[in-house]
């Protein structure tokens, strides 16, 4: 490992990380262990999922790691706050569960990464690397667990153009896709235009189109927008 790490250039940037985790001994062990690792620089903690939003807005870090169950707000309301206001950032999710629907909600909130505690330093070395470079990655059993839905609902998943969006944003897309503006969805949908535009935003974030054109034709490809 010495040859190894004498042979990086000094001067490549540490990819930054915030780590996110209400239980202080975790944190502080994560802390260690990811500052641990070559290339790698710990530049804030949270012990929320406010605190997290609030650090990938300011610290802009290439990554999050992030645990789900934390009081307040969960990881998976931050991982959609940090979606919708800081797209830059990725999110590599790291708790105890394991189950379908924790997994898949995580996936739909805009997490790219999920591994499970416990998860070996080569483990967590190797997904945020992966997350940082765009690409999705889930540890074993996690990775098991989609293949197996995929296999029982072929249907239903492969139907579906938009399986990241929560079901209101779904609606919206479909009203701004029928060429409604903001002010007209927030009168039909019994809305706050605050909140039209807040969803708006986190749509065009997960669909990664820069304007309103752009997600008319994305949503219209998907066979939204055809309404009355």
């Amino acid at each position: 490992m010495g040859m190894m790490s004498a042979m990086v250039p000094e001067n490549l940037p540490d990819i930054t990380v915030v780590i996110a985790d209400d239980h202080p001994v975790v944190r502080a062990g994560l802390s260690a262990l990811i500052g641990s690792l070559d290339g790698f620089a710990v530049v804030g903690e949270a012990a929320d999922g406010a605190e997290a939003t609030t650090l990938a807005q300011t610290l802009h870090p290439q990554v999050v790691v992030m645990d789900i169950q934390m009081p307040e707000v969960d990881g998976l309301e931050a991982c959609r706050r940090i979606v919708a206001t800081a797209p830059d950032v990725a999110i590599l999710i790291l708790t105890m569960h394991d189950d379908d629907d924790t997994v898949f909600a995580a996936m739909q909130a805009g997490a790219q990464g999920y591994l499970l505690k416990g998860a070996q330093q080569g483990e967590i070395d190797r997904a945020i690397r992966s997350v940082v470079q765009g690409e999705a990655i889930f540890g074993p059993g996690v990775a098991a667990r989609i293949l197996s839905y995929f296999a029982k609902r072929p249907v239903q998943v492969f139907n579906d153009p938009f399986p990241y969006l929560t079901p209101r944003e779904r609606e919206i897309l479909d009203h701004i896709a029928a060429g409604r503006n903001n002010g007209a969805i927030a009168k039909e949908l019994f809305l706050a235009p605050k909140t039209v535009s807040n969803h708006v935003s986190a749509i065009f974030a997960k669909l990664a189109v820069a304007d309103r054109a752009e997600a008319i034709v994305r949503a219209r490809e998907g066979g939204m927008g055809f309404r009355t």
